[in-house]
């Protein structure tokens, strides 16, 4: 469901972007759209770009219950690669938090059976790093894959993070 929803999603951003689409000198470049992939499962992004220099932001949440939920920020620096081409590669730095708690019903059923609290009865995620990016882009779709450099908190280290998704260039 949630897939389909992004696909469709895309599809509306890439019919809009051809509708409106115009030639644009301009040193300036922004850009909006949506992605999906790891640690954050939805992301909405943001960008803006000087000539070859491109800071982008993203973030997205999701609140399901009191015990399940998600969240995710990241921000990143790069310079674009081939920019006046219809494809580009961005290579940069960035950093990005990510949170995740979910209900554990096994951890649950150990607490009710001994009659105290043992463990936690949610299992949670939680990830805030320093990373190497690489971006490549083709008419507005595009892969992302970050490999963190440092990690602040050791709970849960990721060791690759990535997204795919589309972003429209204005």
């Amino acid at each position: 469901m949630l897939l389909r929803r992004l696909i469709l999603t895309i599809i509306v951003f890439w019919c809009i972007g051809n509708a409106v689409a115009s030639e644009n000198n301009s040193p300036w470049q922004f850009e909006a759209g949506i992605s999906a992939g790891r640690p954050t499962p939805i992301m909405l992004n943001a960008g803006v770009g000087y000539k070859n220099f491109f800071f982008r932001a993203m973030g997205g949440g999701l609140h399901l219950q009191p015990d399940e939920y998600w969240v995710g920020f990241r921000g990143s620096f790069a310079w674009k690669f081939f920019r006046e081409l219809p494809f580009s590669i961005d290579a940069g730095f960035g950093s990005g938090y990510a949170f995740a708690n979910a209900p554990n019903g096994y951890l649950r059923t150990l607490n009710r059976a001994n009659n105290k609290r043992l463990v936690r009865p949610y299992n949670y995620k939680e990830s805030l790093d320093i990373s190497a990016e690489v971006r490549a882009n083709i008419y507005g779709v595009f892969s992302y894959i970050a490999i963190p450099v440092h990690c602040f908190m050791k709970h849960d280290e990721p060791n690759i993070i990535w997204q795919v998704g589309y972003a429209y260039r204005f």
